[in-house]
């Protein structure tokens, strides 16, 4: 199986009432940052065949534009696993009952998700990942520990954009 584990875009401010801070959706620069992951992922030619996510409005929000940014049509999966209270034995088990698909996409909070991607890779205790605001990382998980083939964020993403996007033609100056 293929773990494509994304944290959940930039979303404001957090909310000090926990209720408010669950409604809490997608602001500007996580719409953005969604475009341009799914953007991306397209170019690498990726097709999720599950999308699982977190119940949280911001995370929902992540899964389906990147979802939709790809060509995913099936309904984005809710997880409780993925909430900012589960525990490494609940996503573990939600891994278990992904593992017969080959690209899975999970989109979730921090520290969770650090947490998770250290377990994962065998880092028992030692959180070693920093996942930004709509960063991914791929991970191999056909043998334990699995497998870290790439991490990306949002910084990367925007530089390669702006990049590729400049006009290759020379600047010219009449003055």
């Amino acid at each position: 199986m293929n773990l494509y584990v994304l944290r959940h875009a930039s979303a404001g401010t957090r909310r000090i009432n926990p209720k408010l801070d669950v409604k809490r959706p997608l602001d500007r620069d996580g719409k953005q940052q969604c475009m341009m992951l799914g953007r991306y992922l397209n170019a690498l030619n990726l097709q999720f065949d599950v999308i699982a996510s977190s119940p949280l409005k911001r995370s929902l929000q992540t899964a389906s534009m990147v979802g939709t940014e790809t060509g995913y049509e099936a309904k984005v999966m809710v997880a409780e696993a993925l909430s900012p209270s589960a525990t490494f034995a609940s996503f573990k088990q939600l891994l278990d009952e992904l593992s017969h698909y080959e690209n899975v996409l999970v989109v979730g909070h921090n520290p969770n998700l650090q947490n998770f991607l250290s377990a994962l890779v065998g880092l028992n205790g030692r959180t070693c990942f920093r996942l930004r605001k709509a960063g991914m990382a791929r991970l191999d998980c056909t043998r334990r520990p699995a497998t870290m083939f790439w991490m990306v964020e949002p910084r990367l993403l925007r530089s390669i954009y702006t990049s590729v996007t400049k006009s290759s033609r020379r600047k010219t100056s009449r003055k």
